[in-house]
């Protein structure tokens, strides 16, 4: 089991411009592949800030039409972390929560049932989670886009003798790129 953050970056670390806008990334040609499938037989559980979860909503219209969160996630338990009230999406098994990653955390390794944990987004939770060595891995799908500004991938400064390269390879214009994460010292 592993806590893993897999998300797209640009060349210079968005995950997302100033406006929290991903049109970016679908201009991006995944060569007639599907990464993410595969990488989700083995997630039993997900995490994501209330950012992400308002851009599912927002774009995918998840409200009005449940199936667009049901149809990839199933009925995997998600955990969102929010400091505010957020709508709930019909049908999903969703977990709205705030404060400190430690405790969700040991809930959602409960949940998985063996399955790894996916940390979604953003940048700032994985970090939290990164901060209390709650991070086992990174995998980036690195993108051939520059943004120049927007939300970084991971803001906080990790230096390399936290991670090991498991992996690369080329998915159409993507580099998808695996870290293995260790623990902070302690």
């Amino acid at each position: 089991m592993k806590t893993q953050y897999y998300t797209a970056t640009t060349f210079d670390g968005y995950i997302a411009d100033e406006n929290n806008s991903l049109d970016w990334l679908f201009e991006v040609d995944e060569g007639g592949q599907n990464p993410f499938a595969d990488f989700f037989t083995g997630v039993g559980a997900l995490a994501m800030g209330a950012t992400t979860y308002e851009w599912i909503l927002a774009h995918e219209n998840s409200l009005e039409n449940p199936s667009s969160w049901t149809d990839p996630y199933g009925d995997t338990p998600a955990w969102i972390f929010t400091h505010r009230e957020l709508p709930v999406i019909p049908g999903a098994n969703l977990h709205f929560v705030r404060g400190d990653v430690r405790p969700v955390h040991a809930e959602m390794v409960t949940a998985a049932a063996g399955k790894n944990i996916w940390l979604v987004g953003g940048g700032e939770l994985a970090g939290q989670f990164a901060d209390h060595g709650l991070l086992d891995e990174v995998i980036l799908g690195v993108a051939p886009v520059t943004l120049g500004a927007g939300a970084p991938v991971l803001p906080r400064r990790i230096t390399s003798s936290r991670y090991r390269l498991t992996g690369a390879r080329p998915i159409g214009q993507f580099a998808y790129l695996t870290y293995e994460v260790r623990p902070p010292a302690s």
